[in-house]
């Protein structure tokens, strides 16, 4: 079964976050939401507090299929200072899992060496720390196995194409029409 780990720090950007949640469980997919913090309850990047399902360094993660970073700052900054985070992420690329982020969080995955001929987006600014991507502006980017996006103004189509990987195009076009998305 298909299961996805949607990482946390204070300073995350709570509708990039949040939306991938939201649309994934909707779609059925179990989703978890993880602190790298070490505290359950992280701060987005406008205050607003989120209580997560539990702690990295508490969690086997080990059975993802999925593994999201949101963005906003300063939590790219802290989830990419996250060590074990980091293993765990290019771990999951070397074993054919998939691996996404939006905004500024490309910038993480870049700075691992996992974007190295990928095509890939990022939140304007960011485009230098995408290391060995084919950079574009397009909403999102589905380059094998690691899908990147713009920022908050995409969250939706980037967990709509998240879903549509788990679960067939199909599954993330009905998701789309039940959310009232570009009728």
């Amino acid at each position: 079964m298909d299961k996805a780990y949607v990482f946390l720090a204070d300073g995350f950007e709570e509708i990039e976050g949040l939306t991938v949640v939201d649309i994934l469980r909707r779609g059925q997919i179990n989703t978890v939401l993880v602190s790298v913090t070490g505290n359950r309850t992280v701060v987005g990047s406008h205050r607003i507090p989120v209580t997560a399902d539990g702690l990295f360094e508490e969690m086997d993660l080990s059975d993802g299929t999925l593994y999201v970073l949101p963005g906003g700052m300063p939590g790219t900054r802290y989830l990419g200072e996250h060590a074990g985070l980091c293993r765990l992420l290019t771990e999951a690329k070397a074993q054919g899992k998939k691996v996404a982020a939006i905004c500024a969080a490309p910038s993480v995955l870049g700075r691992l060496g996992l974007l190295k001929g990928e095509t890939a987006v990022c939140y304007p600014g960011f485009e230098e720390q995408l290391a060995g991507a084919v950079v574009t502006e397009n909403e999102v980017e589905v380059s094998g196995q690691v899908t990147t996006s713009r920022g908050m103004g995409t969250a939706i189509p980037f967990a709509l194409a998240l879903l549509g990987q788990m679960k067939g195009p199909e599954a993330a076009d009905d998701m789309g029409r039940t959310i009232i998305w570009r009728q």
